[in-house]
Parts: structure tokens; sequence; C-alpha cells
């Protein structure tokens, strides 16, 4: 039995460790500081209030917004949920939401589903074979207007970073509210929700190394959204709930110490990825890298071995290396990802894909380990075929 200890975790888009530092604060609002930051009798109450408008400020600090635009979630999909929905709520004509057919499926679901409900219509991007916008055809697509812009700031799978300043302006030359989920790219590349015309903006704690189930709406003053969750009127009637104070917490500590350390640790984890590309490319000459390789995340790998199908790379490395296949498996069925499919790739890039993601937490040992465990799995596997 391979314990998890022995297996190195290279799977940072998916989720992140917490950070030590985070998880110590998280584990003091748990334990000492437990009070209900809606309980206005008494010191507890007070202690956790004043925590959750500190963590309002360190969040609103990293990406330059108001604290007071802040709205706590469970996550970026919430998040995500909260700014569609609420912001499309019964209108008497069908909506136009504009949407990138690269999206996360928080995006893609919810404006599908409201679709089915005859609440909106989706009007497609194009995305070419890096997974890049077509600024062109946005421009002329905006043009005739819509009730929503939906782009995520960096792509979950092959990391394509987007142009969020160039699009916001875009949407705001035609008064068209832009949704950026920006739940990979927050702590990772600098973010101005004030000045890129961004409209709302959602972030999850555990992509930048808070924990799960905690996450952010930012809303620009002066947009109103209907709730999608009611009871008790918290957070100015947007989102009911007791909110999760230790989450809000973990999430503000986090976001102060990506502010303090992005640079150096991002620059550190770009060094390690093109270290393990190098190795790879080396040794496994005709491995395809995809993505936009000048506009990616720090951490971003994504390949692709044309004629080894990513199960069996992942079935071979599993207990060994964490990384994931670009198959996507959504209630028990898998399928080729929408991304991939989306960017127009080959049949066998698709099925070949590997996403491997690199974290501050990552070591130059890993990476070599990780490099000669794929190097390894392919070997046999050309063997076996």
């Amino acid at each position: 039995m391979t314990t998890q200890e022995n297996i190195i975790y290279l799977d940072y888009h998916s989720t992140t460790p917490v950070d030590p530092r985070v998880a110590e604060k998280v584990m003091y609002y748990m334990t000492t500081a437990f009070g209900n930051a809606s309980s206005v009798d008494h010191g507890y109450g007070d202690v956790a209030a004043q925590a959750v408008k500190q963590a309002r400020q360190q969040i609103a600090e990293l990406i330059n917004a108001s604290p007071k635009e802040i709205i706590f979630t469970s996550g970026a999909t919430e998040s995500i949920n909260l700014a569609i929905q609420g912001h499309i709520y019964q209108p008497n004509t069908p909506a136009q939401i504009i949407v990138s057919p690269v999206e996360h499926k928080a995006v893609l679901d919810t404006c599908k589903e409201l679709a089915k409900k005859g609440l909106v219509e989706i009007i497609w991007l194009k995305v070419n074979q890096q997974a890049q916008i077509d600024l062109e055809h946005l421009e002329k697509v905006c043009s005739g207007g819509a009730s929503l812009l939906c782009i995520m700031a960096a792509n979950n799978e092959v990391g394509t970073i987007y142009p969020m300043q160039k699009i916001g302006a875009i949407a705001s030359s035609y008064q068209i509210p832009f949704l950026c989920d920006a739940s990979q790219a927050v702590g990772k590349i600098p973010i101005n929700f004030q000045d890129w015309g961004i409209t709302y903006l959602a972030i999850s704690g555990h992509k930048l190394y808070a924990p799960k189930g905690v996450g952010a709406l930012v809303v620009r003053k002066g947009y109103h959204l209907q709730p999608i969750i009611y009871g008790g009127g918290h957070q100015q009637g947007l989102r009911s709930g007791t909110l999760n104070v230790p989450g809000i917490v973990g999430l503000g500590e986090a976001c102060k110490l990506r502010q303090i350390e992005m640079e150096a640790d991002e620059g550190a984890i770009a060094q390690l990825r093109d270290q393990l590309q190098k190795l790879l490319q080396a040794a496994i000459p005709d491995l395809v890298v995809n993505g936009d390789l000048n506009n990616r995340l720090s951490g971003n790998l994504h390949i692709s071995i044309p004629g080894i199908p990513s199960s069996a790379m992942i079935a071979r490395v599993r207990h060994q290396l964490a990384i994931s296949g670009g198959a996507a498996c959504s209630s028990g069925v898998i399928a080729p990802s929408h991304v991939l499919q989306a960017m127009n790739l080959s049949q066998n890039i698709i099925e070949g894909a590997l996403r491997i993601g690199i974290g501050k937490f990552t070591t130059k040992e890993e990476i070599e380990q990780a490099s000669l465990l794929a190097i390894g799995a392919v070997k046999e596997i050309h063997q076996l075929l």
C-alpha cells in the first residue's frame, strides 16, 4: 500500500495544500476565537466580526478592490452562480450572455442550465489552438450588446492567461458587465479589479494555499445582484448564512501572504516548470506542450504524448506521482476535456493530454524524480505497445 507521503504532488491546479501559517490562523479561529461574526451582544462575536473585517481588507489589497465590494461564499462555484444567476434574474426576454468555450464548468453549466429554462441565449466566443481569445471577434460580438460577458483570468487546464485589461476595456466601452472567474489567477498573477473594467470577480481559497470551502465574489460598487440563498440577510442580504469565520480568516491570511511572496514564489515555480519541461522534451522527442507558451501560469505544464493515452500514463504513475489526465470525469462518465476540444486539437493530442501543476511547496528534487518517473512510464508503455 502506497502512503500518500510517498507520492509527489503535482496537481496544484486542482487544489493547493494549506500554507501552515494560514492553518495556524484557521485553527485559532476554530478553537479559541470561535465566535459567530453576527453575534453583536458579546466579545466573542466582536472578535469574529473584526477578523472578518480584516480578511476583507487583506483580499481587497491583493486585487485592488474596496473591502465593501467583497461577498464571502463557499468557493468559486458559488460565486460564479451568484454572479450569473443573480445578474440574470427573470428577464422578460432571454438575456444574452457572451461566453468563452474554455471556461470552467461552473460557468458553462450555469449558463447552459439558464438557456434550457429559456432565460438566456449563449453567444460563443472563438478560441484558437493555444486557447487564446480572438479579441477582434470579441469586439464585434460586444458591439451587438449583451447582458453579461464571461471570460476567465487564466485557464485551469492549459494555463493560458487572458488579457483581462483589454477584455475589460472592450466590455466597458459597450457597457457590458464582465464576470471574470479568477480562481486560478488570484495570488499568482497581478489583478487590478478597480482599474480593469471587471464587474464581478470570483475567487477560490483552495487555489491559493487557503482551505477548501471558502471563496469570495467581488461585486463592483453600483451593481446589484438578486440573492440565490435566502435567510438571515447576512452580507447586505446578498448571501445569507453564518459566516465561515475560520475559512474567511484563512482566505484573508493567504491573500496577505500572496501579496508579499507572489513575485518571488512564481519566479521560482516557473524555473521548476521550465526545468521539468526540458527534461521531458529531451527524453520524449514527440512530446507536445499545449497552451500559450508565452502567457501561461508559472506552475502550468500541460503536455500531450501522442500515441500514449493519458489513462495509461496515470495508471502507471498514480502511486508515485499525482498529476491529472486530459479527460474530465463528471457524474462518473469519462469524457474528453471540453477545453482541448474547443481548442480544436487533434484526437491523439487530446487523448494523450496530461496536466502537471507545480506550486510553492514543490522542490527541485521532486521535479527531477517526477521526470524520471514520467520518462520511465513512457518507455514501459512503448515496450508494451
